[in-house]
């Protein structure tokens, strides 16, 4: 297994329900060091984890639910406190190949200045209107950074280098909640940090198997379209990389 020095695993988890522990264990029994970011939660999802956490997982509480950028950037500022370089970032709730870890590592170590990014491969169980839905943010990013992005910026399993991840999410004001995964495929790629693009398996584990999805329709889509709203205005007026834009 590699060192743990530069790399970590880390999982924003907001009342992921039973399948955090799952998750946490398969990510643990392929990399050393594992950390939970707790973003408020209120199911007691984290309590076992935190109780008997193994060497190698560290488990941060935030008090208030602030989003998935929100709870990246507290995980972030502290492993890079820790002296931790790199970040593979995946969801609580199953759906990330925890078996591509080692090779997502492997490509951050060969190139440390690029953001290594997972090109989802859905099973034949994906609903269609989840696949349909996401053509439209797919076509914008590809707009947005002149095809040199994410190839799925919805996708949030990445390893980022921190440095430029928490440069760039703390020059702006958006990117804390579901539009953390898109906006920082956007605005990392501006940042002159070049996009690998590997396979990873995409579950999809619906209520019936403990999934949990927190996305509200109306609110959340109206937060993307606010999004690449801004991202297309500062790429006009050439704010690409201007605080707060």
């Amino acid at each position: 297994m590699p060192p743990k020095e530069t790399h970590l695993v880390l999982i924003p988890a907001f009342n992921p329900g039973r399948l955090l522990s799952e998750t946490v264990g398969g990510a643990l029994a392929q990399w050393r060091s594992v950390w939970v970011v707790v973003d408020g939660s209120t199911d007691g999802s984290h309590s076992g984890i935190a109780a008997g956490a193994p060497a190698g997982v560290r488990v941060i509480v935030r008090p208030e639910n602030g989003g998935k950028g929100a709870a990246v950037l507290t995980g972030a500022r502290e492993a890079m406190v820790a002296g931790f370089t790199h970040a593979l970032v995946m969801d609580a709730d199953g759906q990330h190949p925890a078996g591509r870890i080692p090779d997502f590592m492997a490509a951050s170590r060969r190139s440390p200045g690029a953001l290594i990014c997972g090109r989802p491969v859905f099973g034949p169980d994906a609903p269609r209107a989840r696949l349909s839905g996401r053509r439209l943010s797919v076509g914008l990013v590809r707009l947005e950074t002149s095809g040199r992005g994410a190839a799925d910026p919805l996708f949030g399993f990445r390893v980022y280098p921190l440095r430029a991840l928490v440069d760039t999410l703390e020059r702006v004001r958006g990117g804390r909640r579901y539009d953390f995964d898109p906006e920082m495929a956007v605005r990392l790629a501006w940042a002159g940090v070049p996009a690998i693009n590997l396979d990873a398996a995409c579950a999809y584990i619906g209520r019936e198997r403990g999934g949990v999805s927190h996305f509200h329709y109306v609110r959340d889509n109206i937060a993307m379209a606010a999004m690449h709203a801004r991202l297309i205005c500062a790429l006009i007026f050439g704010r690409r990389g201007a605080q707060g834009a």
